[in-house]
């Protein structure tokens, strides 16, 4: 007997936004990184700035679901993180590339990106295809049996961005993705951000704001853990005004008035307290 299927069975799963933070705490050791932070984030490319301290790569972290939360909520494609879900199912939605990545020294580029898709439960028929459209879209396509000892510093890096593409994910967490690579390369990946956030949540943490200014279709930027300024990159621009503010681009000084002038309201208040 064929049981019937309900159209809430089969109805496409929806939800406000890709990631959702609401009073979200996360630690980092001892110290509350993530402090109290509310962002909502969708499809395009998101550029996370702050300064080394503000908490970005515990944020991206909790998002990668790697840290839970302490506090507050933290919602990724509909799931909330702090909840009991299958974070299996989740990880195979999450394309992650931290900071600093392990690999086998030994595998070539081909067999690092399908260690990955394995873990990430991929079909074994789709991973080879999946694998060479990855590879490819980092500009490695020369290198693809190469091992990745033999690698520069900058290869190894777009290495990394393949592996984190290879799921076709639904949200893509990059961690300082640029370090390592050369102008041109940087300019390529600024064109495969532009291309991936048309159907895709990036969340590129760099420190690099031109990149920002340059690919990203948002700009949040954090300091102490808390949100401080989220909109396009003009309004990043414009921010500084006239004010001289350090910086050789527009983009540069409106983050350095930004951060100047929260700092200045958070001394302001501890001062009446």
């Amino acid at each position: 007997m064929v049981r019937a299927v309900s159209a809430g069975e089969t109805a496409a799963t929806t939800y406000a936004w890709a990631i959702q933070a609401d009073g979200l705490r996360v630690r980092a050791g001892r110290r509350m990184a993530v402090d109290g932070l509310d962002l909502s984030m969708d499809t395009g490319v998101h550029g996370l700035l702050g300064p080394n301290g503000a908490g970005k790569t515990t944020l991206v972290r909790s998002i990668a679901t790697v840290l839970r939360p302490a506090g507050g909520t933290l919602t990724v494609l509909g799931e909330k993180v702090n909840g009991r879900i299958d974070l299996r199912g989740l990880r195979r939605q999450i394309g992650y590339l931290p900071q600093e990545f392990g690999y086998y020294r030994r595998f070539t580029v081909r067999e690092f990106v399908e260690y990955i898709a394995w873990l990430k439960e991929m079909p074994a028929a789709d991973t080879p295809g999946a694998v060479q459209r990855a590879i490819d879209r980092v500009g490695l396509a020369d290198r693809a049996d190469d091992r990745m000892k033999t690698l520069s510093g900058g290869m190894v890096r777009r290495a990394g961005i393949a592996q984190a593409l290879v799921n076709d994910p639904r949200i893509l967490l990059l961690d300082e993705p640029t370090a390592g690579l050369d102008p041109e390369q940087r300019l390529q990946f600024r064109a495969l951000l532009r291309e991936l956030g048309t159907d895709t949540c990036v969340l590129v943490s760099t420190h690099l704001v031109e990149d920002v200014a340059a690919a990203c279709t948002d700009v949040v930027l954090i300091d102490v853990g808390r949100l401080v300024f989220q909109g396009v990159p003009a309004d990043l621009a414009a921010a500084a005004g006239d004010e001289a503010g350090a910086g050789d681009s527009a983009a540069e000084r409106g983050y350095s008035a930004i951060l100047r002038r929260h700092r200045e309201a958070a001394s302001a208040r501890e001062t009446e307290s």
